[in-house]
Parts: C-alpha cells; sequence; structure tokens
C-alpha cells in the first residue's frame, strides 16, 4: 500500500505553535482585524459550527451560501468577472470591504435568527473599522442587495427539508452506526441528497458508478484493506498511517472553513480576488458534497462498522467476519458510498489547480484532533492523502474514496468552466 509521497524524502509535521494562533476564530474587534472577507469565515465558522452546532454537511453547506453572496456583492463593484447567480448594478467606488460585511451579515443571520445580537455586534465592529462615507454606504447596500435577492433565488432549494428515511437490513445495506443518534436524528441530513446544488444542473449529474459487488474481488480487498488498517486494535498500521486517519476526524465543516480562510488570507491577493477563491472553493465543497450525498442515499451500502461483524453474510468466501471490530476513528452516521471526504477534499484540492493553473500549490492543513499539520506540495497529494486517510480511520473502503474523488473532479471541472469567468474589456 502506498503512503502519501513526502516531499523531499520526509513529510514535514509540525505543532500547531503559531498556527494555534490562526485557527482560532477571530475576534469580532477591530484590533484583530485582517480584512472583511478573513474576518466573516472566521465569524461564520463561529456562528454556523460553534453556536449554530451545524453537523458537518449542513455547514459545508452553509457557508457556500454566505461567500456565493460576498462574491457577487463585492464583484458588483469590482467587475472584473461573471456573476454567480446575482447581477446588480454598483459604483466602482463603493467599499467592497462593506459589500462583504453586509452580505455575510445578512446571510448569518437570516439563517440564524437566534444569533441576532451577536452577528449585529460582528457587523457594526466590521463597520466601524472602515471609514464612513458615501462608499461605505453604497457597499452596505450592494451587500444587502445581493444578499436578499440570493437568498430569494434560492427559496424552497431544499435546504433543511424534511426527508423521511427507513433504514434497512441485510449484507450490502446502510444500518445504524455504532454511537450514531437513534432515528430521527439518524441518518444525517438526508435532505442534502435531495436539495438543489449551487451550480451544477442537478444533484445527480456526476452519480457515482457504484459500489463493487459483494461477490467481487474487489469488495473482498476493500473489505480486507480496511479490516486491517482501519481497525481500531491489532492494526497493522503504522504510527504515521495512525496519525493520518486521526488527523480528519474533527468536524470536516470546520477544519474545511479554516482551512480555506488560512490559505485564502496567506495568498497576496486583492480583497475582490480573494472573495473569488473563497467562493469558488466553498461553492465546490458544497457541490461535491451536494453530488456524493445523492450517491450516498442512492446506493445506500453499508459501513465497515457493519460489515465486517458481518462478513460471513456476503457471499463471498474472501471476506472473513470479526464479531468484535472497532473503527480506529468513530463512524459517520450516513450511508457509506461514496465518501464524503473524498469528494469535497478533491473538489476544493482540484479548484484550486484550476484557479492557480498548476497543480504545484503548497497548502498547510491542521487538526485539532492531532495537534499536527500537514504541508503538501502539489494538489494531488491531498487528494491522495484523504483517499488513505478514511481507509486508516476505518469509516470507508478504498473504492468509495476513489469514487468520492471523481465527483470532486467532475465537480470543479464544471465550476471552472461556467462560472467565475473574466469578463471581456
Amino acid at each position: 500500500m502506498l503512503i502519501h509521497a513526502p516531499h523531499n524524502g520526509r513529510r514535514r509535521w509540525l505543532t500547531l505553535t503559531a498556527l494555534l494562533v490562526a485557527a482560532i476564530p477571530l475576534g469580532w474587534t477591530n484590533s484583530t482585524r485582517a480584512d472583511a472577507v478573513t474576518d466573516w469565515s472566521a465569524i461564520a465558522q463561529t456562528a454556523i459550527v460553534t453556536n449554530a452546532g451545524r453537523p458537518p454537511p449542513g455547514a459545508i453547506v452553509d457557508v457556500a451560501y454566505v461567500f456565493a453572496a460576498v462574491y457577487d456583492a463585492v464583484n458588483a463593484i469590482d467587475g472584473r468577472y461573471s456573476a454567480f447567480a446575482i447581477s446588480v448594478s454598483a459604483s466602482p467606488s463603493a467599499s467592497q470591504e462593506a459589500a462583504t460585511v453586509a452580505a455575510a451579515h445578512h446571510v448569518l443571520k437570516t439563517f440564524y435568527p437566534t444569533q441576532q445580537v451577536s452577528l449585529d455586534g460582528a457587523y457594526a465592529a466590521s463597520m466601524a473599522a472602515i471609514p464612513p462615507g458615501a462608499a461605505r454606504d453604497q457597499g452596505n447596500a450592494v451587500g444587502v442587495q445581493v444578499a436578499t435577492a440570493f437568498l430569494a433565488l434560492r427559496a424552497n432549494d431544499g435546504r433543511n427539508a424534511v426527508v423521511p428515511y427507513v433504514f434497512g437490513s441485510g449484507p450490502g445495506v446502510y444500518q445504524l452506526t455504532p454511537g450514531a443518534p437513534a432515528p430521527p436524528a439518524s441518518p444525517a441530513t438526508p435532505w442534502v441528497a435531495q436539495m438543489k446544488p449551487f451550480a451544477l444542473e442537478s444533484a445527480s449529474q456526476f452519480r457515482a458508478e457504484g459500489p463493487p459487488h459483494l461477490t467481487s474481488a474487489r469488495w473482498a480487498d476493500d473489505y480486507n484493506e480496511v479490516k486491517a488498517f482501519g481497525a481500531l486494535n491489532d492494526s497493522p498500521r503504522t504510527p504515521e498511517q495512525t496519525e493520518i486517519g486521526r488527523f480528519y476526524a474533527e468536524h470536516p465543516g470546520a477544519q474545511l472553513m479554516r482551512t480555506v480562510r488560512n490559505f485564502a488570507a496567506a495568498q497576496p491577493l486583492s480583497l475582490a480576488d480573494r472573495a473569488r477563491l473563497v467562493a469558488i472553493l466553498h461553492i465546490s465543497a458544497a457541490d461535491a458534497l451536494i453530488a456524493c450525498f445523492d450517491s450516498k442515499y442512492f446506493y445506500n451500502f453499508w459501513r465497515p462498522a457493519t460489515a465486517i461483524v458481518a462478513g460471513d453474510t456476503d457471499d463471498n468466501d474472501a471476506t472473513e467476519p470479526n464479531g468484535g471490530w472497532l473503527a480506529l476513528v468513530p463512524t459517520p452516521n450516513h450511508p457509506e458510498y461514496p465518501a464524503a471526504h473524498g469528494a469535497v477534499s478533491t473538489a476544493y484540492a482540484e479548484a484550486l489547480r484550476h484557479f492557480y493553473s498548476t497543480k504545484k500549490v503548497t497548502i498547510t492543513l491542521s487538526s485539532t484532533v492531532t495537534g499536527t499539520t500537514h504541508t503538501f506540495h502539489s494538489t494531488d497529494e491531498i487528494i491522495k492523502e484523504i483517499i488513505d486517510a478514511r481507509v486508516y480511520g476505518g469509516m470507508h473502503y478504498r473504492t468509495s474514496g476513489v469514487h468520492g474523488s471523481v465527483i470532486g473532479r467532475k465537480v470543479a471541472h464544471w465550476i471552472d468552466k461556467n462560472y467565475f469567468q473574466p469578463v471581456a474589456q
């Protein structure tokens, strides 16, 4: 089994010393301001994950609404690229920072009305840092106008819809995973599979080809690999493989938001270009998730935690059961195939490749679970590791990671070809 290819012969393991500062959500005071895009990424993470407690799929979807509105508001003023969803007229002298603040604030307060006081405080602090006058007022008006129109456009798009789910049984069928909340809390967010994507034509546009047949050699290989390398106990994993498996075990929405925010903040970009980059990354991730969940609930495939204790029921002589098997990392409470981490991570990695027109992008990810960072020097390295990681964590089969990655590539390519295009001057 191949492991993530180290850079210059050695993976760069770093402690979080300085990065922890960047990982903590920014405060809502003027003294900690970076720029409005960076600030409101941190504010959005606090509102969505910390305060609202959104599950990972809901969080990844919700932050895409925020930055789709931010991009269209800023771009209305900047004017160099096509609108994503909402096109309005704006003075080029209007404040892009004010437009960012107003758009993000409006989406968040609409989604989370119980946080009105704290969000209004963040809005007031951000606006106070922008010089008062016509530019700020115009930017504010553009942000509110775009966010209002965008939310109206997305009305009844399936966000948070009540979608019934009935658990099945038998070999190959997804069942309630160990430690998951009892129905109706499980499985998680079935509405994501049916909601209207942000950029794709439909949730099923890039539906996966399907998991291996239970009598196939491919299934046996997948089963036996995760049975060995994803086990909590008595696994032949190396310490490095164990760290990789645990690295991605934190809330995926929080980890994604922090990754995007820290990377974008470190780039020498204008505010308009940073807003465009962040919107591309979050919309690509969200649509990859939606497409992945369409496949998840279509195929409804069982998790290793279920399959490995019932390996004698699949009519495959090469899959021996282990009645006491436990995964290294707790299993998410939604169907297994394909892997959402594979789809989402590939989507943002491929979006980076398209944005910079090269795979040679250096990016550092951090984990609050392991307290370590991983630095990659190619977008392909990100994709390779996430597929390995979900096997080492014990929650996915390799084929599911690979097929999730295919979805992520297709989504990123579709968005690159159809959205965020330069406007002819």
